[in-house]
């Protein structure tokens, strides 16, 4: 009943004893852009799992009835990307978003050009949120500030998350079988920059325990590469996690 209700991210500090303090910028997509009025509803969501409906007032809203979470994966999937080039990583973002990732880490690679500046990493979180709610999640991905390659792969610990490395070139096994049996803890997904991974930098993943796999026959741009290989992950998550 509260799907087709607009969905709103508040931060924690906006609320207090079920009243809602709408910043000007909310009030202004509210009341301006979704032409809503005193007594309408719509949902408010602080991106970390919660979720009740919302009735607005003057500059503020009444938090009303919570609101079960049900949209997110069993699983948690970190998705990391080797930057790409251009504008290409505000699409993976509202894909990954809208299909159910967890996390973005943005890897810098030997092949890496792009550097963001820190206005680049706030308008990209604002994408996530963006999508997040469109996609009627109620959780807002968390994107961490980008990281070199060789220390996103030493942060990966085997026995706590299960890694995999896509990788354009070779015979390696297809994403589809390495994850059958799927996975029981969470995912660390790894896609590479255009021109693909070095060698360095496959030798030094499959030493870390990460899988190698293979998204097909084809050359997958570095932007195509990730939204395929996160559709193929959450697709099988959700179908072997329903009971």
């Amino acid at each position: 009943m509260a799907a087709h209700l607009q969905r709103v991210t508040i931060a924690p500090h906006q609320y207090q004893d079920q009243t809602l303090r709408l910043t000007p910028a909310q009030q202004h997509y509210l009341y301006r852009v979704l032409r809503l009025q005193e007594g309408d509803r719509f949902i408010a969501m602080n991106g970390q799992g919660q979720a009740w409906i919302a009735q607005l007032a003057t500059n503020t809203a009444i938090l009303q009835n919570g609101l079960e979470v049900t949209s997110e994966l069993p699983i948690p999937l970190t998705l990391l990307v080797a930057l790409p080039k251009g504008n290409g990583f505000e699409e993976i973002i509202r894909c990954g978003t809208e299909l159910g990732v967890s996390a973005f880490v943005p890897v810098e690679s030997d092949r890496t050009l792009l550097k963001p500046s820190p206005q680049k990493l706030k308008r990209w979180r604002r994408i996530a949120q963006e999508a997040a709610e469109q996609a009627e999640r109620a959780i807002v991905p968390p994107l961490q500030d980008p990281l070199p390659f060789s220390e996103a792969v030493q942060a990966l610990n085997p026995e706590q998350q299960t890694g995999y490395i896509c990788i354009a070139r070779g015979e390696y096994p297809p994403l589809f079988n390495r994850l059958s049996p799927p996975p029981i803890q969470p995912i660390s997904l790894f896609t590479g920059p255009e021109g693909g991974w070095t060698p360095k930098e496959i030798e030094a993943a499959l030493e870390a325990g990460i899988q190698p796999v293979s998204l097909g026959k084809t050359i997958l741009r570095a932007i195509t590469a990730p939204i395929v290989a996160t559709a193929l992950m959450t697709q099988l998550i959700t179908v072997n996690s329903k009971p």
